[in-house]
């Protein structure tokens, strides 16, 4: 019996997300991605589905690689124009009692006394339905407008390490699970020696703290990372809860669930205190053959540039310097990898195959055909890799979705390895079934025992 597939929705706060051109497809809703209904419209649909919950990507800058400027984004809506992605939560949490909402945001950016009010904020008003993708950012464009400078990317880590330490230090170790009194008749909210500062002085941020806000439903909300490389997988082996992996073929998403077991096992944790989704796209219909006809459609608004235009960001190689009929083997990566290696283990690609291939659904697999089909190909998926669920991109909006959970998830349940209906309780919860609150042996559970041993802040003279 295989193990229960999970879904994610993969989207972003944008027009062209994963799959650029296809905003033109008559019908599509992208265009709406400012109004609030849009939100809430897929916010019913995807709880419809029995969606783990809606994961929504962000970026800080433009892609601004291909060709030298950032026009060929711009023509094409290649994720830019986009809004902030953390104030979707509290509608979307309004239509929907169930569904998780994992925000993107950067440790590169904003300062983790800040952001970690943000944190608390989104937590209390969704009744612990946030999860927060930790990400470190990567294109230059973002840096200049920050004013930061972009480190190496091992040195974004090390910032991410101790940014994180920050927020486990306000939202964890701060504020002691009975600070909070809410007392009228002794006149007391919070008793104050329950309150700590956190007195954090290290190499990148110094913090005293206390932390502003009292403890939420999750305290720490379900960590989400996505890293790849080397670092990424050390950082989200000791600390990740839910992983995003992004691969074109099973043998490439093996090796790295492999890995990344093998990194969390050596910081101490089992592979069942995290959950790897890897990305797909899916176009079922009600027949194979719908679903054929759907896919060569959608083919014919594929934007070719606007898929170049991410490859460029996403490898940080200039792709306009090249000829369509280019074979990928030619063509090397800042990274110093060739683009063959990144993208296909199986044959050697022109550019304008690879365009025309990561048009639809960015850099993961295109399943296409009925319910039966689909479903028996992301069940092959998981035995071969032991991936636990998938990060659904969408093609069209809301299409996309709608034949998931209309068509694809009757098929998953019918076979008994998909939820007819969800848990009880905060995100935490419904995704481990282990309570509400970051538990040993994650690093974050540590702090909440803590609070009241932080070390003093060094002497310092009075102003004047």
């Amino acid at each position: 019996m295989s193990r229960r597939l999970r879904f994610n929705a993969f989207e972003m706060n944008c027009v062209a997300h994963q799959s650029p051109g296809l905003w033109t497809f008559p019908g599509d809703r992208a265009r709406q991605y400012k109004d609030i209904g849009y939100w809430t419209d897929l916010a019913v649909i995807l709880e419809k589905g029995r969606f783990d919950g809606i994961f929504i990507a962000d970026v800080i800058g433009s892609y601004d690689v291909y060709g030298g400027s950032n026009a060929g984004a711009l023509r094409e809506a290649a994720q830019i124009p986009v809004n902030d992605p953390l104030q979707l939560a509290v509608p979307i949490s309004m239509v929907s009692e169930h569904l998780g909402i994992g925000i993107t945001a950067s440790t590169s950016y904003e300062h983790p006394y800040l952001f970690a009010r943000r944190l608390s904020t989104a937590d209390h008003l969704t009744k612990g339905r946030i999860g927060w993708n930790i990400v470190t950012s990567y294109l230059e464009s973002g840096t200049r407008n920050t004013g930061a400078a972009l480190k190496a990317h091992d040195d974004r880590y090390e910032v991410a390490a101790e940014y994180l330490e920050v927020i486990y230090k306000l939202l964890e170790g701060s504020w002691e699970e009975d600070a909070v009194q809410a007392d009228p008749a002794r006149r007391l909210y919070a008793d104050p020696a329950k309150v700590h500062p956190i007195r954090h002085r290290g190499r990148y941020f110094d913090v005293p703290g206390p932390h502003l806000c009292e403890p939420s439903p999750q305290r720490s909300p379900v960590l989400y990372q996505a890293g790849a490389s080397r670092a990424g997988i050390g950082f989200a082996a000791r600390n990740a809860e839910c992983v995003f992996v992004s691969t074109p073929t099973q043998a490439a998403l093996a090796r790295y669930i492999a890995a990344l077991t093998e990194a969390a096992t050596a910081a101490g944790r089992r592979r069942e205190d995290f959950i790897v989704y890897t990305l797909a796209t899916v176009i079922v219909e009600e027949s194979d053959a719908k679903a054929q006809a759907l896919y060569r459609r959608y083919l014919d608004h594929v934007s070719a540039e606007g898929a170049l235009v991410l490859l460029s960001g996403w490898t940080g190689t200039d792709l306009s310097r090249y000829a369509p009929d280019d074979l990928l083997s030619k063509v090397t990566t800042s990274s110093g990898l060739s683009m063959l290696d990144r993208f296909s283990d199986q044959r050697d690609w022109s550019l304008a195959d690879l365009a025309k291939w990561a048009g639809i659904g960015g850099a993961g697999p295109v399943i296409v055909g009925g319910p039966e089909t689909v479903a028996d190909q992301l069940e092959a998926w998981q035995e071969a890799t032991g991936v636990d669920g998938f990060n659904l991109a969408y093609v069209t909006a809301h299409q996309t979705f709608e034949n998931v959970t209309g068509y694809l998830v009757p098929e998953l349940q019918k076979r008994g390895i998909y939820p007819r209906d969800y848990a009880p309780g905060t995100l935490r919860q419904k995704l481990f079934g282990r309570g509400d609150r970051l538990r040993a042996p994650h690093p974050g559970a540590g702090f909440r025992t803590l609070a009241s041993t932080f070390p003093d802040p060094p002497l310092v003279p009075p102003f004047l």
